[in-house]
């Protein structure tokens, strides 16, 4: 049986996939840049934290987020 710890450890790992393939996408970045620029976001250690919910947003609301967090300008 899996536990609640596991579930919520799948369902990170499984946001955190698709907020950098959507901040590749939308800022026309590599996969490595993109995560690379998501790793070292506030908004990461948020997620990680599990602060008011946060990591339950939709994945591209939390790419708007960590754009708007960070000023990410475009990198091309």
């Amino acid at each position: 049986m899996v536990d609640g710890e596991t579930l919520e450890r799948v369902y990170q790992e499984r946001l955190e996939e698709r907020i950098i393939a959507y901040l590749a996408q939308v800022k026309d970045w590599s996969l490595e840049q993109a995560m690379d620029t998501y790793y070292h976001s506030r908004l990461a250690d948020k997620i990680h934290e599990g602060k008011n919910g946060i990591q339950y947003l939709d994945y591209k609301v939390l790419v708007q987020i960590l754009l708007d967090m960070e000023k990410v300008e475009l990198l091309t």
